[in-house]
C-alpha cells in the first residue's frame, strides 16, 4: 500500500476542509485513514431489435443507447479521533468524461442525456459525509450510498448513484445488526445533482401517481440477525413519504453438505401498500437456491407478484430487492410469475485465479399488455470477468457483461458492457 507524503497529503487537504483535527494526538484519524482512487472505464452498447426502435416517450424511435466514458471514483475514509465518541469524515470525489455518446444515442446512463446535442464533456460532484463512532454504533450524516433490503444505490455505471441523509448503524450485540437511514435527496448515476425521490412507475406494474411524483422523504428501520452460524434472518421497513410504505423480510440458510459442497437458500418477501398519493398494492415473493461445488454454481429462482400493481421502490435506477432484477428487467409486473436458472464457475478451482464466468436465463408470463391480453418477457445475462494476479497489470479488472432481452410489450434490448477498472490504494 502506497503511504507517500502526497498520497497522505491530497487526502487530509480534503478531510480538512470538513473537519479540524483538534491536535496531533488524534493518531488514529490519521493512521486508520484510507483512500483510494479507481479508475473506471465504460463502454455501453444497447440496441433497441423492436421495429421502430425505442418506445419511450423521451427518445421515440431511438434505434441504440451507446456511450464511452472515463470515471474517476477518489475515496477517502478517515478514522476517528480519541475519545469515548469518536469522530471522523468520509469524501466521495466523482469525474466522469465523456469519450465518445450524445445526440441520438442517448439513455445509456453513463451520462447526463438531458443535454441531448449539448451532451457536456465532463460531470462531476464532491460528497461529503461527518461520522461520529460510539462502541460498535455508527452514525453518519452526508452523502451516502446505502444496500438493504429498503433500498439499494446502484453502481453499476459509470459512476454510483448517492443520496443525501443520515444512517446510522448499531452491532452492539453479536450477531444483530440494527439499521435505521433518512434521506432527502437523490443524486443519480448519470447526474451531479442532488434532486427529490420519485416512485418507479414503469413498465407493465399499473402503478399510477396522483399529483406530482416527487417525494424529499425517505426513512427506513430495520436490521439482521445470525440466528445460527447457517441462518441469517433479516427484516426492514420502509417508507417514500406520500407513495409507498413497505415491510421486507429475507431469510438466507447455508447447508455445507460436504467438502467444497454447499446450498444456499435465499427467500425473500415484501408487502407495499400507498401512502396516499398511489395506488400501489403489491406482495412480492421470491426463492432462489444454489447449489455449489468446487467452483461449480447451479441457481434456480423464482419470483411472484400478487395484489393490484407490480413492487414499488425509489425510482432512478435504484437497485430492487428481488431475486429476478438483473442486468435490464426487474420482472415485477402486476401479477408476473418469473423463473431463473443460473450457472457460475469460478475458473480458480482449475488453477486459473481472477477468471470467473456466469449466465443466466430468465422468463416471465401472466401479466397483462395495454390491450388486456397476457405479457410474456425473457431475458439472457452472459458475464465473463477477468482480474490480472501479477505483473505490471496486477488487480486490473476486465470484465464484458452481455444481454439479451424480449418481450411482447415494450423494447426488445440487445446490449454489452465492456468495463475496464483499476483501484489505486492512496492510504
Amino acid at each position: 500500500m502506497l503511504k507517500t507524503p502526497i498520497a497522505r497529503g491530497v487526502a487530509l487537504a480534503t478531510l480538512g476542509a470538513t473537519l479540524a483535527i483538534p491536535t496531533l494526538a488524534q493518531a488514529a484519524f490519521i493512521e486508520d485513514t484510507k483512500a483510494s482512487l479507481e479508475l473506471r472505464n465504460f463502454y455501453f452498447n444497447r440496441d433497441y431489435r423492436n421495429e421502430g426502435g425505442n418506445t419511450a416517450a423521451t427518445a421515440a424511435g431511438q434505434s441504440k443507447s451507446e456511450a464511452w466514458a472515463q470515471g474517476f471514483l477518489l475515496r477517502i475514509e478517515s478514522g476517528y479521533t480519541e475519545g469515548t465518541v469518536g469522530f471522523g469524515v468520509d469524501a466521495l470525489g466523482l469525474l466522469g468524461v465523456k469519450l465518445d455518446g450524445g445526440a441520438g444515442r442517448t439513455g445509456s446512463g453513463l451520462l447526463p442525456d438531458s443535454y441531448d446535442e449539448q451532451t457536456p464533456d465532463d460531470y462531476s460532484s464532491l460528497g461529503l459525509a461527518a461520522k461520529a463512532k460510539v462502541s460498535e454504533t455508527v452514525l453518519k450524516v452526508g452523502t451516502l450510498q446505502f444496500k438493504n433490503p429498503a433500498i439499494g444505490t446502484s453502481d453499476s455505471r459509470l459512476l454510483p448513484q448517492t443520496m443525501q441523509g443520515a444512517q446510522i448503524v448499531s452491532k452492539e450485540i453479536a450477531g444483530l445488526t440494527l439499521d435505521a437511514g433518512y434521506a432527502n435527496r437523490i443524486n443519480h448515476r448519470d447526474s451531479s445533482n442532488n434532486e427529490a425521490m420519485s416512485l418507479n412507475s414503469g413498465g407493465r406494474r399499473g402503478i399510477a401517481v396522483s399529483g406530482v411524483n416527487e417525494s424529499d422523504d425517505f426513512r427506513f428501520l430495520g436490521g439482521s440477525y445470525q440466528v445460527t452460524k447457517d441462518l441469517t434472518a433479516t427484516y426492514y421497513y420502509s417508507n417514500l413519504e406520500d407513495l409507498y410504505k413497505q415491510h421486507s423480510y429475507n431469510l438466507v440458510h447455508v447447508l455445507p453438505i460436504g467438502d467444497g459442497q454447499s446450498l444456499k437458500t435465499d427467500l425473500r418477501y415484501a408487502r407495499s401498500k400507498d401512502d396516499g398519493n398511489s395506488n400501489v398494492d403489491n406482495k412480492a415473493l421470491g426463492a432462489m437456491v444454489t447449489y455449489s461445488i468446487s467452483g461449480h454454481s447451479f441457481g434456480l429462482g423464482y419470483q411472484k407478484m400478487s395484489g393490484d400493481t407490480g413492487f414499488a421502490y425509489v425510482g432512478g435506477a435504484t437497485d430492487p430487492f428481488l431475486v429476478n432484477y438483473v442486468q435490464i428487467n426487474d420482472f415485477a409486473n402486476a401479477d408476473e410469475k418469473s423463473w431463473q436458472a443460473r450457472y457460475d464457475f469460478n475458473f480458480a478451482s482449475i488453477g486459473i485465479p481472477g477468471l470467473t464466468f456466469m449466465t443466466r436465463y430468465l422468463s416471465g408470463d401472466n401479466f397483462d399488455r395495454a390491450d388486456g391480453t397476457e405479457g410474456k418477457e425473457w431475458e439472457r445475462d452472459m458475464d465473463i470477468g477477468y482480474t490480472f494476479q501479477e505483473g505490471a497489470l496486477k488487480n486490473l479488472n476486465v470484465k464484458w457483461r452481455n444481454a439479451t432481452a424480449r418481450n411482447n410489450y415494450g423494447n426488445d434490448i440487445d446490449e454489452n458492457r465492456l468495463i475496464v477498472s483499476y483501484t489505486i490504494p492512496l492510504m
